[in-house]
């Protein structure tokens, strides 16, 4: 796989070539149909892998590369569905010790999906909107 341009500019990951024709796929819709050649150029530095990723909401995109348990999705969603929350109530609710949760709460903060509040006097957490749309793409 290599990635193309056609005239217009538009991506596509060219997946067969023959001599008059390829046969390309829309990164962003996954439909494959047949350009003619000399409509195509290659989109240099453009990994193939890396075009078809695109097709993924940057929110959705940023949640799956941020978790890499299933905890921390779940710790998100749990954000996403009774958050704010503050950190007593966390350590409280969750099956993780205190340096496995504030690392992991950490790396989310890092990732820009999670962010520090304040609830009832504590200190908290919250999902940042990225965080809110990253959950609800994945969970549509």
């Amino acid at each position: 796989m290599r990635t193309v341009r056609d005239e217009d500019g538009r991506r596509y990951v060219l997946l067969k070539e023959s001599t008059d024709s390829s046969l390309v796929r829309d990164p962003e819709t996954g439909e494959e149909r047949h350009l003619p050649n000399d409509d195509l150029e290659p989109a240099g530095g453009e990994a193939p892998l890396a075009v078809l990723a695109d097709a993924i909401p940057e929110a959705a995109r940023r949640v799956v590369s941020a978790c890499h348990d299933d905890w921390h999705l779940g710790l998100l969603v749990d954000l996403a569905d009774r958050g704010p929350l503050a950190a007593r109530e966390m350590l409280g609710a969750y099956d993780a010790c205190e340096s496995d949760l504030v690392g992991s709460l950490t790396e989310l903060r890092a990732a820009g999906l999670v962010e520090e509040t304040t609830v009832a006097g504590e200190r908290g957490y919250r999902l940042t909107d990225l965080g809110e749309r990253g959950v609800a793409a994945l969970r549509d």
